[in-house]
């Protein structure tokens, strides 16, 4: 880069940072650098740290040893082999997701999934693509972008691995599932995804990462599985920004 160049660089920074000085992602009072969290917001975040089910990434309240799993994985194993997510599911956390999805705040992707790289740094080595759960095609057109994407995008360009975006289709319009109870949201989102013919070379034989916004149920997650290894996935990981706690709604 020529000294010129960068000149102008830093001169359409400064002038950016006058014009758009930088908020708080959370409560959009100023802070030092764009796309950060004031230190009340930061508090505000549950972050899951060890230690907590291996498979579900449910928090424990106290240690039970390395690859202790929740009752939940017990009673009722998931079609993937690993959870990860970054956050429990908050007001905050729900408003950061609300914000990137609802809100065109694209500009959170990048924070959002640093986050879950740092989360999920132990599945992202393993896997050999990165998968986002994808809209249909009619609130893709909507929307103009789907935010799990604009996750995915980010994780697997941090990490070096390559995305598929396209191998995984949702093929039939689904309900949002905000409202709806646990098997209402398995019965909306069964059968809906399929990773058709002309992409299952990006899928077979391969350990595939989905991710996606946030987990609730599983419902959204174990049918996307399902249809990545009917299309010949070795194993399937999954990591989202946020996930709901046992129990909640």
């Amino acid at each position: 880069m020529t000294l010129w160049a960068r000149g102008s660089r830093t001169f359409a920074g400064v002038v950016s940072r006058l014009l758009f000085p930088p908020v708080c992602a959370g409560c959009q009072t100023a802070t030092v650098k764009a796309g950060a969290l004031c230190p009340r917001c930061w508090s505000q975040l549950r972050f899951i740290e060890r230690p907590f089910c291996e498979v579900l990434c449910l928090p424990f309240s106290y240690d039970l040893g390395r690859g202790f799993l929740s009752a939940e994985a017990i009673a009722d194993p998931p079609p993937f082999a690993r959870l990860r997510a970054a956050v429990l599911y908050g007001d905050l956390a729900g408003r950061l997701v609300g914000a990137l999805k609802y809100g065109d705040r694209t500009d959170l992707a990048p924070m959002m999934a640093g986050w879950m790289s740092r989360a999920g740094a132990e599945l992202i080595g393993d896997v050999d693509v990165v998968v986002p759960v994808p809209l249909h095609t009619g609130r893709l057109w909507r929307r103009r972008f789907n935010q799990s994407a604009e996750l995915a995008r980010h994780i697997a360009r941090k990490a070096g691995k390559p995305m598929a975006p396209l191998a995984l289709a949702r093929v039939r319009p689904t309900r949002s599932q905000v409202g709806l109870g646990p098997q209402e949201r398995h019965d909306n989102v069964r059968g809906a995804f399929l990773v058709r013919d002309d992409r299952r070379f990006e899928i077979e034989g391969r350990r595939v990462l989905l991710v996606d916004d946030v987990y609730t149920t599983g419902a959204t997650a174990q049918s996307a599985t399902r249809a990545l290894k009917r299309a010949g996935a070795r194993d399937v990981d999954v990591v989202t920004f946020a996930r709901v706690a046992a129990g909640s709604s």
